[in-house]
């Protein structure tokens, strides 16, 4: 069912980062196990091979991915309301261009997020989108630039599904690319991907 104007701007602003995320409700990395909106709870646990990082580390300090919004009363907005439509162009032109984090050119991280399929032959995925938060680009529209990822593995992939929580290390680089998905703002080889298990607390 598509998402009215008003509801994908709630949907938008539900799923930014920030200190109260909601965490994934599931246990094991099986789609059906999450819910548009859930986070990953990432673990604290070290690697020599690569720094582990959180989506906020994506974001440079003091932007605000809020700014769009300023002004704008979205509990009185209707779809019909021309206003609507303004704030969520508005938004997409200002997320699509949302700067990148460029102490973090070359480095090489691990991170978690969900998957988003960009190329595929046959059963392999040969490049995808690591998004923060799941439903991203699939039931609610793109996050900023800085919160997508685009993922080319070294090797290509098989048994991974869209939505499917997975860890990902490599060498992440600055470059902004547009997809049918979402424009990303960063690149990562692929060098090691594993499924997402939930940190034992």
């Amino acid at each position: 069912m598509k998402l009215s104007l008003v509801v994908s701007l709630f949907a938008l602003l539900s799923a930014l980062p920030g200190p109260d995320v909601a965490h994934a409700q599931g246990k094991g990395q099986s789609p059906a196990e999450y819910r548009v909106g859930d986070r990953l709870t990432t673990d604290k646990a070290s690697s020599q091979a690569y720094r582990q990082i959180e989506w906020d580390d994506l974001i440079p300090k003091g932007w605000d991915p809020m700014a769009a919004f300023k002004g704008l009363d979205l509990a009185r907005l209707k779809d019909s309301d021309p206003k609507a439509q303004e704030a969520l162009e508005k938004m997409r032109s200002a997320w699509d261009q949302a700067p990148v984090e460029t102490a973090l050119n070359g480095q090489r991280v691990r991170i978690a997020g969900f998957v988003v399929p960009l190329e595929r032959k046959g059963e392999q995925i040969l490049e995808f989108l690591l998004v923060p938060y799941f439903g991203a680009c699939i039931h609610v529209p793109p996050p900023p630039a800085n919160q997508i990822i685009h993922v080319v593995p070294e090797k290509p992939v098989t048994g991974m599904r869209t939505m499917d929580a997975m860890w990902v290390s490599g060498t992440l680089k600055l470059d902004r690319s547009e997809t049918g998905m979402g424009v990303s703002g960063y690149r990562l080889r692929g060098e090691a991907l594993a499924p997402y298990t939930r940190p034992k607390t």
